[in-house]
């Protein structure tokens, strides 16, 4: 980890992505002025029209899209001494590798009809997947007091895994009624912690934006909604929640796609 022997200079910059995370850091308000105060920020559209090529700490947000995007993050990878994925299109895609199911020339047909010649575009990757990341801020959008932690981590030196057990522990040890007894289908069970569980504390289901944890075991959830001695509560979710297994799986897919890439794109951005 870096150790900085003066005030660093730090950088936002933003890909594929609705820039929601970079919205909510700005929700912190006094602690958000009290964690920049030990900072110099040269860039951050969202906040300042000022721009920099020189800059230490480079918090990136959003997908890799594009044959552009992909030279635009090596070069900040190269001029950053850490660079960290902020959120869940930067950390694991989050939505916009769903269209990695479809062939991208299809995918352009499907959004701009003939007009789309031009478009670049190239399928969804996080930013790790393009080049190395020395810290991941996951969740959409990101959890506050994760991005202080992690923030405060980078300044200090120290390193920061996300952690990678699943959102029922939170559940438990915040004491939360859990929403699978008020008969709602929730991916907690196979989803990364690190938020608080705030969905399931406003009573919401969890819907996995944080990212699976390691080895999740996907079909679980579909297997024990239809096996034929439902437990009580599993019944009650079955009958409040009509869905097939194909829809069932289909919910972790949102966040979490794991369709490989069609291969003649991949092959022809390998050669961008």
């Amino acid at each position: 980890m870096i150790h900085f022997k003066k005030k660093p200079r730090v950088a936002f910059f933003d890909f594929a992505c609705c820039e929601g995370c970079q919205l909510s850091v700005l929700e912190m308000e006094e602690k958000l002025l009290d964690l920049l105060s030990h900072v110099e920020v040269v860039e951050w559209r969202e906040v300042m029209s000022e721009k920099s090529d020189e800059y230490d700490i480079a918090f990136c947000e959003g997908s890799i899209t594009r044959k552009r995007d992909v030279e635009r993050i090596q070069s900040i990878r190269e001029r950053a001494e850490t660079l960290v994925s902020l959120g869940a299109c930067a950390s694991i895609s989050c939505h916009n590798a769903l269209k990695n199911r479809w062939p991208m020339k299809e995918v352009v047909e499907m959004v701009y009809g003939d007009s789309g010649g031009h478009i670049d575009t190239i399928p969804a990757r996080p930013v790790s997947d393009v080049v190395p990341v020395d810290y991941q801020i996951r969740g959409c959008p990101v959890s506050l007091p994760e991005f202080e932690t992690v923030f405060k981590h980078i300044l200090t030196g120290q390193s920061y895994d996300p952690p990678n057990q699943p959102v029922c522990v939170e559940c438990k040890l915040n004491d939360t009624l859990c929403v699978y007894e008020k008969g709602m289908v929730c991916l907690g069970p196979v989803t990364r912690c690190g938020c608080n569980a705030v969905c399931t504390a406003y009573g919401d289901a969890c819907q996995g934006c944080r990212g699976l944890i390691d080895e999740a075991n996907t079909e679980a959830p579909a297997r024990v909604l239809f096996r034929e001695d439902l437990h009580p509560i599993m019944a009650e979710v079955a009958r409040k929640n009509p869905l097939t297994r194909k829809e069932i799986l289909a919910k972790f897919t949102v966040y979490n796609d794991t369709s490989e890439p069609d291969e003649e794109e991949e092959s022809s951005d390998d050669n961008a």
